[in-house]
């Protein structure tokens, strides 16, 4: 792990940001503008404890902050320590202030020093508590003004972050993504999160061309002003276009079209919802089916049965995915019924086994099945989305972690950067066939255990570790059915979004079984009142096709029928 820097070194923090810089300039040099090659020429030039502050700095929230709080023992004076960086203008000095953010840097004893003579003015009495201080103020639109015009006498200063959004941009290109930060290598370092070390191609990066980091900055401000509860309307016109051929920017600005229209439909703008389901939708084999199914259930809201008829029957043509099926076989008989057409065939839903239990509660529910049907001699474990998942990410670890290009770009992922998208399999299938071939010789437990044994606590988006114990693998290993692992693992290959979810709760082996009789049994268990969900109901379907033993325990409390 190319960790840059250790914690005992108190300028760990400067060494890691450092190397940031050297592995963006190294990998994504062409991407570069004129801004950030003018910040990494001034950064180079500055002082260490005016480097170490600034860094200091990008790694808090905001931009905006008061010396008396830039107080760090390796550093020194701050004073001292801001000068070059507000020479170089990377710190502005004397920045202005709205009321919010003057708001979000004093304590309240301080405002209504700094406020006292518009505290007067509007005739509020002077203990009024900081949210109903700035309630009050807030309609008077007072305008943006420097600390010092706000408080002459201030006891010290607040100055501003001038680069933020330049060292948002080179975080965006080392990572990928804006949702890791600078923590991930204290992380790391720390031992918290310990990743599979992956060999980088020259094409292992997150972006190709600088367009396409504009695009997803531009998503990601769009997503922050949506989620800051801006008029939906307005946001929607400024959904930016993302490069044709990048299908994960593609898939970004679908995410984000849908939510803009569940805003719009949570806004009764029912039109403008369906504008933007619609976009993010079709065509079929490039948009997305929540967009698609949020459509046609939007549609048939409207009274628009025919339109949506029409649409639902196309798509029920285009070969669509399991969660997609399933909506589509609800949607369309109540379309057909409404239109006064002839009912579709009946598909039955199979039954899978059935068992009712009272319990003493209420309890933990899961926990109450387990404990009622453990024995001895058929211990039951709970495993809920933990062990087939662990077991397939387990055998299928090389795969995985295959380094091909534009899966792994930096040192800090937990898997596959293109595990959901559509070509991830494709890319993969010889890779895939031959892990899953050692189900077919046995060779799968001496594998399986041997990787867990070697990987230990390496972060895996299918394997939870703190679920698996090897008492737990070597049983599972003993009773599962080799045919059965496999066709689990194909179903999680088919789609790892959707179906690494809903799987049953708990697992009760029975190692003694007599030959012919299965030697596990999978159990979803429901507390009163709950029901099977979407995802539940299509690993029962598929365990009952594949001949897998699976059974839903209904319970119900004894102290509520007394």
């Amino acid at each position: 792990m190319p960790v840059a820097a250790s914690l005992d070194d108190p300028y760990y923090y400067l060494t890691n940001f450092t190397f940031v810089l050297g592995w963006v300039v190294e990998r994504h040099g062409d991407l570069l503008g004129e801004e950030e090659r003018r910040f990494l020429a001034a950064f180079d030039e500055l002082p260490r404890a005016s480097r170490a502050l600034l860094v200091r700095m990008v790694m808090r929230r905001g931009e905006h902050f008061r010396t008396s709080r830039l107080d760090y023992p390796e550093i020194g004076e701050s004073e001292l320590a801001l000068a070059p960086l507000e020479t170089a203008g990377l710190v502005d000095g004397a920045p202005t202030m709205t009321l919010d953010e003057l708001f979000a840097q004093l304590r309240l004893p301080e405002l209504r020093l700094a406020l006292a003579e518009e505290v007067r003015a509007a005739g509020m009495p002077a203990s009024l508590g900081k949210a109903a201080l700035f309630e009050a103020l807030a309609p008077r639109r007072l305008e943006a003004r420097s600390q010092a015009e706000w408080w002459p006498a201030a006891p010290d200063r607040v100055v501003r972050l001038t680069v933020m959004a330049t060292c948002d941009r080179l975080r965006l290109m080392f990572f990928g993504n804006l949702r890791q930060d600078w923590a991930e290598f204290v992380l790391a370092e720390l031992g918290v999160q310990r990743f599979e070390r992956v060999s980088f191609s020259v094409e292992s990066r997150a972006f190709q061309r600088r367009e396409e980091v504009d695009a997803y900055l531009a998503l990601h401000r769009l997503r922050e002003r949506l989620d800051a509860d801006e008029p939906v309307a307005a946001l929607a016109g400024a959904l930016p276009p993302v490069p044709a051929d990048n299908a994960w920017l593609a898939a970004r600005r679908q995410r984000l079209g849908v939510a803009l229209g569940r805003q719009a439909e949570r806004a009764g703008q029912a039109e403008l919802a369906l504008t933007l389901y619609g976009e993010a939708g079709w065509p079929v084999d490039a948009g997305s089916p929540e967009a698609r199914i949020r459509h046609l259930r939007l549609l048939e809201r409207q009274g628009r049965h025919a339109d949506a008829h029409e649409l639902t029957e196309a798509l029920a043509t285009a070969s669509p995915g399991e969660a997609e099926a399933q909506a589509l076989a609800r949607l369309r008989p109540r379309l057909r019924r409404r239109l006064g057409q002839a009912a579709l065939p009946r598909d039955v839903a199979p039954t899978p086994e059935r068992i009712e239990l009272c319990l003493p509660g209420p309890q933990p529910v899961e926990w109450a099945v387990c404990e009622h049907l453990h024995r001895d001699e058929a211990p039951v474990a709970y495993v809920e989305n933990t062990l087939l998942t662990g077991l397939f990410g387990l055998l299928c670890w090389e795969a995985l972690f295959a380094p091909l290009p534009g899966a792994f770009f930096h040192p800090f992922h937990s898997g596959p950067v293109d595990l959901y998208r559509e070509d991830f399999v494709a890319r993969r299938r010889e890779l895939f066939d031959g892990c899953l071939a050692l189900l077919d010789d046995g060779r799968h437990r001496q594998a399986i255990l041997a990787t867990w044994r070697e990987k230990q606590g390496l972060a895996n988006p299918f394997v939870h570790w703190g679920a698996l114990d090897e008492a737990l693998l070597e049983l599972a290993l003993e009773c599962l059915s080799p045919t059965h692992l496999r066709a689990c693992c194909e179903r999680l290959l088919g789609d790892p979004k959707a179906n690494r979810a809903g799987l049953p709760d708990l697992i009760q082996f029975r190692p003694e079984a007599p030959r012919g009789e299965p030697r596990y049994r999978l159990i979803e268990v429901k507390g009163p009142g709950d029901r099977l969900q979407d995802n539940q109901r299509r690993w029962l379907a598929f365990f009952h096709e594949q001949g897998i033993p699976a059974a839903v325990c209904q319970v119900r409390w004894a102290a509520q029928e007394a």
